[in-house]
């Protein structure tokens, strides 16, 4: 049995893997962090996503039609609720992209939902806002 501190360790490096992939722009390694079944809320698109197959194909038309590429992503003030099976990860990040008419930096806050599946920390909801300020 994972004990508080152990579990909390491992979240933090599930965490960290994705924000990794991310920040790379590997989309396999990125999208193998969610569940098939993960949900995505951002403030960059009219309706929640559904599914880690519908984020997906939303990325794939955004490098198709805008060039789209994550060129680094950094994460500050991690903090991590545990709740049992399921782990509650916040945290701010500044990230680079590039489109078609070039780089931007965006300063959002995230809150990763993961959930315990196989021995594994999944993540199952991805909720993305601006950065007050």
């Amino acid at each position: 049995m994972m004990v508080a501190g152990d579990a909390r360790d491992a979240v933090l490096a599930a965490a960290r893997d994705l924000v990794r992939a991310f920040g790379g722009h590997d989309t396999a390694g990125y999208f193998g962090c969610f569940a098939p079944d993960a949900t995505f809320i951002f403030y960059t698109t009219a309706d929640r996503l559904t599914s880690r197959e519908q984020y997906r194909r939303l990325w794939q038309q955004w490098e198709d039609e805008d060039g789209f590429r994550v060129i680094s992503c950094r994460s500050v003030r991690p903090y991590v609720q545990m709740l049992g099976d399921t782990a509650v990860f916040t945290h701010e990040v500044t990230t680079v992209v590039r489109t078609a008419p070039g780089e931007q930096t965006l300063r959002e806050r995230e809150t990763i939902v993961f959930r315990r599946e196989a021995g594994r920390w999944v993540a199952v909801h991805e909720h993305l806002s601006p950065l007050p300020g």
